[in-house]
């Protein structure tokens, strides 16, 4: 199996990380204050500094607030050299009650952005138009949900869909749109997100084509 770090500790990267680590995969969740006490009940981690997390891992996760991704993973540049990350934050603006209200890069895209600051790394875009809990469970929806798949390099968008696969998603269920450019849409996506939760409710849901 594969060795994993998630840089994060929110609901996120607990549900990545419970995930992979029932898959058989070896987590290590990294994070900025290894002080601190973790109320952690899933199956057996490890936590550890970004540095110490990135250096003991083939792959990295991207569970970071998407707002502060780039300048935090930039100053592990060196750490992320020759690994695959994994992204699926989304940078938005909020509103007073936390809500995302807009993009904060419209023009482009955080998987981009990390894209051109972390040349020696192949970047993978995806789950990132989801809730935390599909992520790692897709079959608890009733309908086929999508995972969307943009990254420049083949052999990385390869690994990625295995690990879609040990999390649960079907072949058919991922769906690759092309190079990393294409994470502009479904970063664009988590606004359509957030509005049909606001309509709806806070339950879990997927944004799939349908044909």
């Amino acid at each position: 199996m594969t060795t994993i770090a998630i840089l994060g500790s929110g609901r996120v990267a607990s549900s990545l990380a419970s995930g992979l680590a029932q898959a058989g995969h070896t987590i290590t969740i990294g994070v900025r204050d290894i002080a601190l006490p973790r109320n952690w009940t899933g199956p057996d981690v490890r936590f550890a500094s970004h540095d110490e997390a990135i250096g003991s891992s083939q792959i990295v996760i991207n569970a970071t607030p998407g707002a502060g991704s780039v300048e935090r993973l930039t100053a592990l540049a060196d750490a992320l050299s020759g690994k695959l990350l994994i992204d699926v934050a989304n940078a938005t603006s909020r509103n007073e009650d936390g809500a995302p209200s807009g993009l904060l890069y419209p023009t482009d895209s955080l998987a981009e952005r990390l894209q051109a600051a972390l040349p020696r790394t192949n970047v993978v875009k995806t789950l990132n138009t989801m809730l935390s809990s599909v992520m790692s469970n897709p079959a608890s929806l009733t309908g086929n949900p999508t995972a969307y798949l943009s990254g420049d390099n083949t052999g990385a968008k390869s690994l990625v869909r295995s690990l879609l696969h040990d999390l649960g998603w079907q072949d058919s269920e991922i769906l690759d749109l092309g190079g990393i450019a294409t994470a502009r849409g479904v970063e664009a996506v988590m606004l359509l997100v957030t509005d049909v939760m606001k309509a709806t409710g806070f339950a879990p849901f997927a944004i799939s084509p349908v044909r």
